[in-house]
């Protein structure tokens, strides 16, 4: 019915980091207690407001504070990283959870954060198509050779096979990827074609499809459920208009994602309805009826918990039981 993401930016219009970390865990735990379907942390890196740059830690502090709490670490920027070292990371994370944290692994867009690493970003898809592939096998927990090296990733993960990891990315280059290694496919809208470009390449590798979710353009990526929605949108614009300022500046010229606006101030923002919506209960529980799940980000652009908590008691107080 609801998820819940976390990018933990700290603008200095926002509460501090220190506060914003505390909150997230105890929000992570509010979660679990109301049927949250899963508690998502992103990745950036560099950027100027505080951007999480290490969701796998935070990840690993959600699943030591929760006991059922499905986890999704969207996206690893896998380009960026030793995929050997990620493994062992997502083995420990594994055995803490209980096998309750999956991952989706991208190329990234921001071309600074490559800059920030030394990693060529003109060659991120064949520094990705390799890794992936070292990542695959690392996590199972099994031998292998690489490189003339023998790796093997210990501690052995409780997940068969080791965590999930699926794609993901807006690109026919995406698709196909997650097509050819046999794993899942998540985009954020992109170009025409994604889902049958992912299901051709994976049976021409020979698997079987998985998981694939291409959202429409129009899907609300970030909601807020409210008694009052023109207080809320009051109170809740200038956050709200850090997070869509602060993403379109990393994706000028895009058009097809499904999370971002480039709308300039709030009163366009809310006129769109699109990516970022208030609701009133009746309206969030028609959507949820239509089959939409709420995609909620309570401490956006660095929301002071103590407002994010009043929006988190509309969901538990009003809307679940309305919709019970």
């Amino acid at each position: 019915m609801f998820m819940m993401r976390f990018d933990m930016r700290a603008p200095a219009t926002g509460a501090p980091a220190a506060e914003l970390y505390a909150a997230a865990l105890d929000m992570a735990e509010w979660a679990e207690r109301h049927g949250c379907v899963t508690a998502m942390v992103s990745e950036h890196h560099g950027a100027e407001d505080g951007y999480l740059p290490s969701p796998l830690v935070l990840a690993g502090a959600m699943a030591a504070r929760t006991k059922t709490l499905p986890i999704t670490v969207a996206v690893v920027i896998l380009p960026l990283r030793d995929p050997i070292r990620l493994a062992e990371e997502m083995a420990v994370i594994d055995v803490i959870s209980g096998g309750r944290v999956m991952y989706v692994a991208a190329i990234g867009y921001v071309e600074q954060e490559y800059a920030m690493f030394g990693v060529d970003f003109r060659r991120r898809g064949k520094i990705a198509e390799e890794k992936l592939g070292v990542l695959l096998k690392a996590k199972t927990g099994e031998p292998f050779e690489h490189a003339g090296r023998r790796v093997r990733v210990t501690p052995a993960p409780v997940t068969p096979g080791g965590p999930m990891v699926s794609w993901g990315g807006s690109s026919l280059a995406a698709a196909r990827r997650a097509g050819r290694h046999g794993i899942g496919f998540f985009a954020q809208g992109g170009e025409p074609g994604l889902a049958e470009a992912y299901r051709d390449a994976a049976r021409a590798a020979g698997h079987e499809p998985g998981l694939c979710f291409v959202p429409t353009v129009d899907t609300p990526t970030t909601v807020f459920v409210a008694e009052d929605v023109d207080k809320a949108w009051e109170e809740l614009g200038p956050y709200l208009m850090h997070d869509v300022r602060a993403y379109a500046a990393w994706n000028e010229g895009a058009t097809t994602t499904a999370s971002l606006s480039f709308a300039r101030t709030a009163e366009e923002l809310r006129a769109e309805n699109r990516s970022h919506r208030i609701l009133t209960v009746e309206e969030a529980v028609a959507l949820v009826r239509g089959g939409t799940m709420l995609a909620l980000h309570p401490l956006l652009g660095g929301l002071p918990p103590e407002i994010a908590w009043r929006y988190l008691r509309t969901v538990s107080d009003r809307l679940l039981p309305a919709l019970a």
